[in-house]
């Protein structure tokens, strides 16, 4: 059984992160605080995705529960391909209400940073693709581990956060249009 901590998992994370800051850094040869600031917030939404989608909340002595990897229990991939079936299933209303506004406010700060730090995913559409990329892909990491399910209902509410996100960062850069004065 391979034990994975929290720790270690946002390590990679940020390890991954300061990689790909420093080639950022080589090619452009300047640093842009409010750029930089910017991809401190996405680092830092990525983060608190990582713990939500991938360490359950229990705790195993006083700490963030590991993610647990075992090969006897890795096959068959445990998949949800029908939209909102397991809608019934929760054990009380506050378990369905924390998936659902959980998975769907995860991805709203995703939707509202997008476009301001990559200028180039700066569309309605764009922004909902790579949303909906980032869930897939976390879906996808998540199929060998036994305590983790992968279910088309996570990819449905994290993209709808995203598009929510998006909605807001476009509503807000409309009034600070108006408000600006054209000379």
């Amino acid at each position: 059984m391979l034990n994975i901590p929290f720790a270690a998992g946002s390590l990679a994370v940020v390890i991954f992160w300061l990689i790909f800051r420093l080639c950022a850094y080589r090619k452009n040869k300047s640093i842009d605080w409010k750029s930089e600031a910017l991809q401190l917030i996405f680092l830092v939404n990525l983060l608190v995705i990582h713990r939500v989608t991938f360490h359950p909340f229990s705790k195993v002595d006083g700490k963030v529960a590991p993610l647990l990897f075992e090969t006897a229990t890795a096959w068959p991939f445990r998949i949800n391909w029908i939209p909102f079936v397991n809608l019934l299933d929760y054990d009380s209303k506050r378990d369905l209400l924390l998936n659902l506004i959980g998975n769907f406010a995860l991805f709203i700060p995703t939707g509202i940073v997008t476009p301001l730090i990559y200028k180039h995913i700066n569309t309605l559409k764009k922004v909902t693709l790579t949303g909906f990329l980032i869930s897939l892909t976390i879906e996808i990491i998540q199929l060998p581990f036994a305590v983790r399910a992968s279910d088309v209902d996570d990819l449905i509410l994290n993209t709808a956060g995203c598009l929510t996100g998006y909605g807001i960062y476009a509503l807000v850069r409309s009034i600070r249009r108006k408000k600006t004065p054209a000379f």
